[in-house]
């Protein structure tokens, strides 16, 4: 999934190939010691202390041009690896952004059904700090595999000088590595635990900042301090511990390799007699080799720790991809002329004993007011979510003119519906950006129309910069009623065949619903219009009333 775009896969293959020639300059680098230092014993030229095939070859130099080529090819090393970490970053980038936007796509694409049922909490949790992670983990893996080439060049390198001790030091490192593996299973479990950790405090902030009025309201800052502090807790053990086993791993790595450098060091001198050109390399390929296995080690396990977030936010894409909608390529607008009409219609989620639609039909005329009644559950907001569009039937259908709708053309039919909820959903943005949201290429003419069918014109030209006004944090700045007028405007903005107003008064004041009761008398024949309600004003628009209970449409007058 991950290397699916030809760009990912250009910039692998070059990462991989600045690898590759920085680990080379580095092995040829160490190999140049022997005739260095031979050239410095023989008073000034290079000699044949190499192993064959190299003890045939002439490479008779003086010191100065062997120094020459020495800094020459250390500057050409310094840039590789500049070139190879800027490299690194932009991959990891172009990673952990695309696996993020492919998530966010997805999801927007994805049906509302499946959408409707997930924990929006936890999505977001692993759209944002998860996917931080992986980035993380994606660096560690890049940083793991550039160890291992250039620990493959520099065992290389060592075997040209003495290949008896390098097999046994390339031995002793997999070994290590392969001794390691509880440490980094033990990474993975952690990761997983992770996830389910800062899901849990980004639930535990979401839903503490929406509630901060009840909070305070029923005295509850300790409790809802005690939820916050117990996640929090939660998550830094859980990353202690992975910091700590970490460091114990280095730890254990850097004094096995003390201990494995002294034992060389005296068999090389006591037992097999090596001189100091032989030596002084190997003892400077060690001294570069353990660090940079102890880098792969630690990657590696980094790598443990993050990749169960990437596993997460693979299976999340997976699992919305698998409900992606049709696409709408016809850029139809759908219109009716008549009625529009449900017949026999049956909505059942997951997991419920009962239908939240059961055989409902219904006849809308254009141009009239339609209430839906009924108590809480009986299936109104699912009925509302079929006739705008959101949610296909799993019987039954959805015609407009007696012509069904398709999965396409269900799509397509959103484009003409407007839907008011409830709770208005306002951007951090001015009066103009919250409005030109739903209507990109609306003219001042049109802002200040819909403003003023909506009964919102007036309190906008009286906000400081009228149109410009900056709202807040979702429209703060406004009173509630302000708010639910202003969604209004931003419906009607669409020119909708439907406008559904989900419980849009609600919430409000007689005088803000007073507003929103004139605005929608106003517009009576113009929009066809669907009111969910329970009682008030707005009963008194409707020309026909929808009554249900438990999914079933029991009283239509």
């Amino acid at each position: 999934m991950l290397f699916r775009s030809p760009a990912i896969k250009w910039q692998a293959v070059s990462l991989g190939v600045l690898m590759i020639l920085s680990a080379v300059t580095e092995g040829i680098g160490l190999v140049m010691l022997v005739p260095l230092l031979e050239a410095v014993g023989s008073g000034g030229t290079s000699g044949t202390l190499l192993p064959t095939p190299f003890a045939d070859f002439d490479y008779a130099l003086s010191l100065g041009s062997m120094l020459a080529l020495f800094v020459g090819l250390i500057a050409i090393r310094s840039l590789l690896v500049v070139a190879r970490t800027s490299s690194a970053i932009r991959f990891e980038s172009t990673l952990a952004n695309g696996l993020r936007l492919r998530a966010w796509q997805a999801m927007l694409h994805c049906d509302w059904r499946e959408l409707s049922g997930m924990r929006r909490s936890e999505s977001a949790s692993l759209l944002i700090s998860s996917l931080d992670r992986v980035g993380y983990g994606l660096s560690q893996l890049i940083a793991a595999i550039s160890a291992l080439v250039t620990l493959g060049m520099l065992s290389l390198a060592g075997f040209l000088i003495a290949p008896q001790v390098v097999a046994v030091l390339v031995g002793l490192g997999i070994a290590v590595l392969a001794a390691y593996y509880g440490l980094r299973r033990r990474a993975a479990r952690q990761g997983e635990a992770l996830i389910r950790s800062q899901a849990t405090v980004y639930a535990s902030l979401s839903e503490g900042m929406a509630a901060l009025r009840a909070v305070k309201a029923h005295k509850a800052e300790s409790q809802a301090y005690r939820i916050l502090e117990s996640g929090l807790a939660r998550l830094a053990e859980g990353h202690r511990a992975f910091v700590r086993d970490k460091a114990l791993g280095t730890f254990a790595l850097h004094v096995g390799g003390a201990l494995t450098l002294s034992v060389l060091a005296w068999l090389a001198v006591t037992k097999w007699g090596l001189g100091l050109a032989l030596f002084l390399p190997l003892i400077a390929l060690f001294v570069r080799a353990l660090p940079l296995l102890a880098t792969v080690q630690e990657a590696w396990q980094s790598w443990a720790h993050a990749r169960p977030a990437l596993v997460e936010a693979e299976q999340l894409i997976a699992r919305l991809e698998a409900c992606r909608e049709p696409a709408d390529e016809s850029g139809e607008i759908l219109r009716f002329a008549a009625t529009l009409t449900l017949a026999n219609l049956n909505v059942r989620f997951a997991g419920q004993d009962v239908a939240a639609v059961d055989d409902v039909s219904l006849t809308i005329p254009r141009g009239s007011i339609t209430a839906i009644v009924g108590p809480s559950g009986a299936g109104k907001s699912t009925l509302a979510d079929v006739l705008a569009g959101l949610l296909a039937p799993d019987s039954g259908e959805l015609l407009l003119d007696g012509i069904a709708l398709d999965p396409a053309r269900r799509r397509a039919w959103r484009g003409a519906v407007a839907y008011v909820e409830q709770d208005p959903v306002l951007l951090t943005a001015s009066v103009r950006g919250n409005l030109m949201w739903a209507a990109p290429a609306a003219t001042e003419a049109q802002l200040w129309q819909a403003l003023d069918d909506a009964q919102a014109a007036d309190f906008v030209r009286a906000l400081p910069a009228g149109l410009d006004t900056l709202l807040g944090d979702g429209g703060r700045r406004l009173s509630g009623g302000e708010r639910q007028r202003l969604m209004l405007a931003r419906a009607l903005l669409r020119d909708p065949q439907l406008l559904i107003l989900d419980e849009a008064t609600s919430a409000l004041d007689a005088a803000n619903e007073a507003a929103i009761v004139a605005a929608l008398r106003r517009l009576r024949g113009q929009i066809t219009m669907l009111l969910i309600c329970h009682r008030g004003s707005l009963l008194e628009l409707a020309d026909q009333v929808v009554r249900l209970d438990a999914g079933r449409l029991v009283d239509e007058t």
